[in-house]
Order: C-alpha cells, then sequence, then structure tokens
C-alpha cells in the first residue's frame, strides 16, 4: 500500500505540472518564478488534501526545489538555497517552545491550572465556561502548540466535567452541559491563538513574512505582538462565552459539583512538586525576557533576542531534569513543525525575492483599486475575503503561506496604514479557525468527541467569526489607535 494517498497526490502533482509546463509565463514573471510557483502550489495542495504528512511534503519541497534548480543555476547554491529556512531563528523559537510546552503535560502543571480556575468559577456552566477560557488564556503564552493546548490538555477535562454530569453524545445528553463548553472548549482556542506569537506555530511566519513585506521597516516584538492583542483579545474571551450561552443554552444552568470535582482532581494532583515549581519559574522568566521587561528597567543592553530565550529555557529544564534528552527526541510535533515550517518559509521566502509576491500584490492591488474603496474599505474588504477564504482551507499555515504576503502588499500599496493592516491580517490567521471542524489540528479533536453536531458547529463558528471581527475591528481599532499604530 502506498504511503501518500493516491487522489490527493495526483491532484497535488497534476496542479503542478499544469502550472509549470501548461499555463504561459505571465507579462512581468520570471520563468523561475512561475516554476517555484508550481511546487509551492503543489506543495500547498498536498497539504490541503492531506496527500502525505506535512513534514513528508515539505521534506520532498525541500528536494525538488533543489534538483530543478528554481533558485540557482549551480547545484551546491540550489540545495543551500532549499536549506535556507532551518536557519531562520523563528522557526527554531516555536520549535524549542513546543518542547518546552511538553513541560505542561509530564509534569501535570497544565492540568493544574486549569482544575485550579474551574475549581473557583465552577458553580455555574458560564462559569465552567470561563474557567475553561482563563485556563486557555494562562497556558496560551508558553503553549505554541494551539492543538496541544486545546485538545491535548484543556479538551480531557472538559469532557470529564461533561461526564460527570452525565452529559454525552453516547446517552443523547450531550445538550445538558456538554455542547455549550465543547463550543467553548474550541471557541477559546483561536481567541488565545491570536493573542501571543508563541500561542501558536504559524505567528512566527507570520512575522516573518511582515519583516520581507515591508523591506524590514515592521518588525513585530513579542511584547508589541501581545500588547497591540490584549484589549481586543481579553473582550473576546469575556464575550466569546456569553455568546454561546445564549446561542446554545446548555440545559444544565447550575453546576455546583463541578467545584467539588475539581478539589478532587487537584487533591488527587497533591501539593506543588519541585518539577511543577522549576518549571512555573522557567515561564515565568521566559514571559518576563519575552516581553522585554528587564530592557525596560535596566536599558538596551538587557534586550535578549526570542529564540534565545527560549533555548535557555529549553537548557534550564534540561539541567534539572524536567525534560530529558528522550523527551526532547520524542517531542515529533517539535520536529515535525521545524521541518514544514522551514520549507514553506523558505519557498515563501524566493517566491518574494523572484518577484511574484510583488506581481501577484499587484493583480490584487489593480482589482481591488477599481472599486475606488478609500484605506479602510480596502482593509475590510482585504480582511474578508482572507478571512473566509479559510473555509476552504484545513491549514492555518497553508492558508498564511499561501495569501498573507500578497494580501499585504497588495494594501499597502493601496494606501492602508501598513502597520495596522499587517496586525488586522495577523490576528485574523488566528481567529478564523473558528469557522469549520476541520479549521485547524483543535477542531478535530472536540469536534470527533461528539457533543456538538455538524451544522451546529458551522453556525456557531459562523457567529463567533462575526462577533470576533466586530469586536477585534472596533475594540481593537480603537486600542491600535491609542498605541498610535495607525
Amino acid at each position: 500500500m502506498s504511503y501518500a494517498k493516491p487522489i490527493p497526490s495526483m491532484v497535488a502533482l497534476a496542479l503542478g505540472l499544469i502550472i509549470w509546463f501548461v499555463i504561459p509565463v505571465p507579462e512581468g514573471v520570471t520563468p523561475q518564478a512561475w516554476h517555484l510557483l508550481a511546487i509551492f502550489i503543489g506543495t500547498i495542495a498536498g497539504i490541503i488534501g492531506k496527500a502525505m504528512p506535512i513534514g513528508a511534503l515539505a521534506i520532498i519541497g525541500i528536494m525538488l526545489v533543489a534538483i530543478t534548480g528554481v533558485t540557482s543555476d549551480k547545484p551546491s547554491q540550489a540545495i543551500a538555497d532549499a536549506l535556507s529556512g532551518f536557519s531562520n531563528s523563528l522557526i527554531w523559537l516555536i520549535g524549542i517552545a513546543i518542547m518546552i510546552s511538553r513541560g505542561l503535560i509530564k509534569t501535570g502543571l497544565g492540568n493544574r491550572i486549569a482544575y485550579y480556575f474551574i475549581s473557583i468559577f465552577g458553580k455555574r456552566t458560564l462559569g465552567i465556561g470561563y474557567a475553561l477560557a482563563i485556563s486557555e488564556l494562562t497556558l496560551a503564552p508558553i503553549t505554541p502548540s494551539n492543538t496541544a493546548r486545546g485538545g491535548a490538555i484543556m479538551h480531557p477535562i472538559m469532557r470529564s466535567i461533561a461526564d460527570s454530569f452525565g452529559s454525552t453524545a453516547e446517552k443523547g445528553t450531550e445538550r445538558k452541559v456538554g455542547e455549550y463548553l465543547a463550543l467553548v472548549n474550541y471557541n477559546a482556542n483561536p481567541i488565545t491563538s491570536a493573542m501571543f506569537i508563541t500561542a501558536t506555530a504559524p505567528n512566527p511566519l507570520i512575522v516573518s513574512l511582515i519583516a520581507k513585506g515591508t523591506e524590514a521597516n515592521i518588525t513585530i516584538s513579542w511584547g508589541m505582538w501581545a500588547l497591540a492583542a490584549l484589549v481586543p483579545g481579553i473582550v473576546s474571551l469575556l464575550v466569546m462565552p456569553l455568546v454561546l450561552y445564549f446561542c446554545f443554552p446548555p440545559e444544565l444552568k447550575q453546576t455546583p459539583n463541578a467545584t467539588a470535582f475539581a478539589k478532587e482532581k487537584l487533591s488527587e494532583l497533591g501539593a506543588f512538586k519541585l518539577n511543577e515549581k522549576i518549571l512555573l519559574g522557567v515561564f515565568a522568566l521566559l514571559l518576563l525576557l519575552w516581553a522585554g521587561v528587564p530592557a525596560a528597567i535596566f536599558g538596551p543592553e538587557f534586550k535578549f533576542n526570542a529564540t534565545t530565550v527560549a533555548f535557555l529555557g529549553l537548557s534550564i529544564l534540561l539541567v534539572t531534569g524536567v525534560l530529558t534528552w528522550d523527551d526532547i527526541l520524542k517531542e515529533k510535533t517539535a520536529w515535525d513543525t521545524i521541518t514544514w515550517f522551514a520549507a514553506l518559509v523558505m519557498m515563501a521566502g524566493y517566491l518574494g525575492k523572484l518577484g511574484l509576491i510583488g506581481w501577484f500584490s499587484g493583480v490584487i492591488q489593480q482589482n481591488v483599486g477599481a472599486l475606488g474603496f478609500g484605506w479602510a474599505g480596502v482593509i475590510a474588504m482585504l480582511v474578508l475575503v482572507y478571512f473566509y477564504a479559510h473555509y476552504f482551507f484545513a491549514s492555518t499555515t497553508a492558508h498564511i503561506t499561501a495569501m498573507y504576503a500578497a494580501f499585504l502588499a497588495a494594501g499597502i500599496a493601496l494606501g492602508a496604514p501598513p502597520l495596522l493592516l499587517a496586525l488586522i491580517l495577523a490576528f485574523s490567521s488566528s481567529l478564523m479557525m473558528s469557522l469549520t471542524h476541520y479549521a485547524t489540528g483543535t477542531a478535530p479533536i472536540v469536534f470527533g468527541s461528539g457533543f456538538v453536531s455538524l451544522g451546529r458547529w458551522w453556525i456557531a463558528g459562523f457567529i463567533m467569526s462575526v462577533v470576533n471581527l466586530l469586536i477585534w475591528a472596533v475594540v481593537g481599532g480603537a486600542w491600535w489607535k491609542v498605541l498610535g499604530y495607525w
């Protein structure tokens, strides 16, 4: 049996071959850029169709770039170009951060944090919803895998609470509390993913695309991203459980047993263990350094590179034994992420260098510009098209790599404030995950538990997409004006 899925693989291959050999190279585009686009589109199609694991597709993409010589006629330079993505520090930031976050599961600290908030807010179903949202927010800055955070840490806790009230899909009692809690469990994930660079894997890719797209005139730091997302993110997290509560009301409103259940689980976990204390201390250190607190207090000589800080945190955990080297070697998600990010960042970077992104953004600019909108209308149209195009993507990374740079360049050319547009598109790249049951890795995990029907999931996703876009446009827009971003 073939490792690759035949139909998605043939579709991806056909798209690449058609672009390479059949479609004429457009005026203003070099053959090298067009041929790299063929490889890129074929890779993205393979990712969307899940022809193979994304890491395997990345290896094939790297091989094709090197063997076809689309970036250089010299074989030695071509393979150097193909492997250049591995030298991107942002890729290693997210990979190392995923390794560090493994400690949340290994030590049980992630469960302890979630059960603590449930023990405080769990007397009502709405309160449990807020406890789940607050737990997500607490874990987000140091859990760059949103799937691990929402699916591996939060979802089992949410399921155990629903089960304790006899709310299960098997019994047909999912609307008792399970449906509501599952929707909150999932819809907190896109919001918290938008709030920190280190809250989901594609965010560092966006930072890289912004820097390249503006010729390094705009550089987004960890602290700048977090500050920009703070107010609209908090408002979204406050509004989301309420909106879902009224649109999908749970049959059981009072849940005093949830507090007792959470306290029982905390009791089972026992007192804070040394490894948990070390991990908590490392997380505090990382957040302080990522936020630039020492530099703000003591001067610029105490400013640290974000990736260097991540390596510092991992080193401390290895030295203290909180994590072992075997833990790191077994962290397949991190190594997989490093591999496919390197390939996609490399291809996206060379599409820009070879002029393809500039050409594509010019096409968008011409079509949008013909409508005669001012810059506010331009931003609204670009964001809406970019956001709702996610109905056609099963990977945020594929979506971002395919569309972000071109939409950013087109909007800037049409007069949109560069930093404002960059931020709105960046935050939309996470918020759009609310739309479908396949929008990101967390979605199939929560949807697969059976608490929410397909139709109600899509309705909830569309409702939250509208609510989140309005909050981030209105509240966020006002906040960014205060910060001087436009």
